[in-house]
């Protein structure tokens, strides 16, 4: 791995790391009633801003496989480093939910699951399919083709706040198969990620090829 290549994975990790982090303890705070879905929300919209405008520079701050699958098929991205981001994010996402675990035991660690979890796990696939469409198609638009200019970060970062107002209680609204995963694993209950998984990535995937081939700008 060349040091560009590093560096990037890295800003990659720790970026998914404050991520899953910040996004974690929120989902702990929102366990009180009066809470609700918005802490979680505004925590996790507020950081991927931050982190955008943080790391952008540095690894694209994708911090998000679905993202970087998004823009894999969309001739964004090759695919080493694709790869090399995808390991990172989802090492940054178990470690944070390690941290997260060793500093409030005995409470949950900030799994992303809501009312359709248990009950109807591929409905609620299917939930984060639509959701993380939006995600990545704000992606393509407002960074990738930077039609947002200088304003990308606050784009991305509203639509990740708007689809976890909407998709929070349904789903946990996760958007992000790191999230997911890294919270699960510690937590012991892995029965929900692979409808997740499979969801979460279609929705990146559909979206990188619907803004590539079909919605892409003119030049």
């Amino acid at each position: 791995m060349n040091n560009a290549l590093l560096k990037s994975s890295l800003a990659e990790l720790i970026g998914t790391f404050v991520l899953t982090f910040v996004g974690g303890f929120a989902v702990t705070v929102a366990g009180q009633p009066e809470n609700g879905v918005v802490v979680p929300a505004l925590a996790h919209g507020l950081i991927l801003c931050t982190l955008i405008y943080t790391y952008g520079h540095i690894s694209g701050a994708h911090v998000n496989p679905a993202v970087t699958a998004g823009l894999l098929v969309g001739g964004q991205i090759k695919i080493d480093k694709a790869v090399a981001y995808w390991v990172a994010q989802f090492v940054g996402a178990i470690i944070a939910a390690v941290v997260l675990n060793a500093l409030v035991p005995g409470t949950n660690v900030g799994q992303t699951t809501g009312s359709l979890t248990a009950s109807a796990p591929w409905t609620a696939a299917a939930f984060e399919a639509i959701l993380t469409f939006f995600l990545v198609s704000a992606v393509y638009q407002a960074a990738a083709y930077g039609k947002a200019g200088s304003m990308a970060g606050v784009a991305i970062g509203l639509t990740l706040t708007a689809s976890i107002l909407a998709g929070g209680v349904y789903t946990g609204a996760s958007l992000n198969p790191a999230r997911t995963f890294g919270p699960a694993l510690i937590a012991g209950d892995l029965s929900y990620v692979l409808p997740y998984l499979v969801g979460i990535f279609a929705g990146g995937i559909i979206a990188g090829l619907v803004q590539t081939y079909i919605l892409k700008p003119e030049k």
